[in-house]
């Protein structure tokens, strides 16, 4: 038997190590590494090549938002499923746009993960139940309320990235190490996401990273 290979990204090393123990235990199921950041996860997906990423949201460096983006990029085929404790809509509506395969709230129980791996390795989607009913609200809401344009989402994959790390308090040249451009470029994207946004200063910057959820 094949094994689903499974990469799991989380800030907390217990709960990386609690979901990987879990995940022993099935006979299907390959923990192949673990990630503590976005940008590790991406370093160790090029490198493993899962076949699924359980992605948390709100970690350090690139968040799982932003790791989602780069990695869809780099490798279209992997399938990245969430595994968060935010039941936001907003949240929900960036990383299925983002592309993701699943959304999976941590209460779930351990036979919701296993489904949910096992669902998204066949190149299905799958959302936890409440998610399931928060999309199918947000869909119909669609067309009973006018469209009103979200700012974030004139930014973007890379001014996407900068935010959020300029919204942690990084400074130019600790995100162009972070991100591996020159801080020529991240300035350059911060006048853009300035300007897109209409914000002139770092606390205006962070209140909207703060109200979009982009940090916590």
């Amino acid at each position: 038997m094949v094994k689903i290979r499974v990469l799991i990204a989380d800030d907390h090393a217990l709960v990386r190590e609690g979901i990987a123990a879990f995940l022993r235990l099935s006979d299907e199921i390959e923990v192949i590494g673990e990630a503590s950041d976005g940008l590790e996860a991406i370093e160790k997906a090029k490198k493993f090549k899962p076949d699924v990423v359980l992605m948390d949201i709100a970690m350090p460096r690139l968040g799982g938002l932003e790791a989602t983006i780069e990695l869809k990029k780099i490798m279209p085929d992997i399938k990245i499923l969430i595994l968060t404790q935010y039941d936001d809509k907003e949240y929900i509506s960036r990383f299925l746009k983002a592309g993701v395969s699943g959304y999976l709230l941590k209460r779930a129980v351990g036979s919701d993960l296993i489904s949910a791996i096992k669902a998204v390795n066949r190149g299905e989607i799958y959302l936890f139940s409440s998610i399931a009913a928060e999309v199918v609200s947000g869909y119909l809401n669609r067309f009973r309320e006018p469209s009103v344009e979200d700012p974030y989402e004139k930014l973007t994959d890379r001014e996407k990235q900068v935010l959020k790390l300029l919204a942690e308090g990084h400074t130019h040249k600790e995100i162009a190490r972070i991100l591996n451009i020159s801080v020529k470029t991240v300035i350059a994207h911060n006048t853009n996401i300035n300007e897109k946004l209409n914000i002139h200063n770092r606390s205006a910057l962070v209140k909207f990273a703060l109200q979009k959820g982009i940090i916590k």
